[in-house]
């Protein structure tokens, strides 16, 4: 399990259009760091292999997602968004359930990608290679926004 320390991100949803609503977020590479297992010497080995040589943050330093098209449903939005790893982009779906009270925006959305599609070799190493990151990978994605 990863974790990104730090994010920013702006969301703009337009009740009136929906589909003209937009979503950018941008995580710093080197933000990301390794959860599991509890903090030990290794899980600070894996993070710092996994920023210089699966993510090679010194060249690329940010992810980013960003939509392409926004279709409503009832209270989800279908979205094709443009995510950015490692200076390749592809396009993933996503569904997007919100909600809406007062001035504040809550949404999530959960998607997997596999890595290789992005040029990266997943992880292997540790202890006799007994560490093996999984080609999929599952992001979650959990949003709030405050209307200005």
């Amino acid at each position: 399990m990863i974790r990104a320390r730090a994010f920013s991100g702006r969301i703009e949803y337009r009740v009136d259009a929906p589909a003209d609503s937009r979503v950018e977020v941008v995580v710093p590479t080197d933000s990301l760091e390794v959860l599991t297992p509890p903090d030990t010497e290794e899980v600070r080995k894996v993070t710092a292999t996994m920023r210089t040589d699966v993510l090679d943050v010194a060249h690329y330093p940010e992810i980013r997602l960003t939509t392409r098209s926004v279709e409503p449903h009832n209270r989800h939005l279908y979205v094709v968004a443009a995510l950015t790893i490692k200076g390749v982009t592809r396009d993933v779906p996503l569904d997007v359930q919100f909600t809406i009270s007062g001035d504040t925006l809550r949404a999530t959305t959960t998607f997997a990608i596999k890595q290789t599609d992005f040029g990266i070799r997943p992880y292997r190493g540790g202890p006799g290679g007994a560490v093996r990151v999984a080609d999929k990978v599952t992001f979650e994605i959990s949003a709030v926004a405050v209307r200005r």
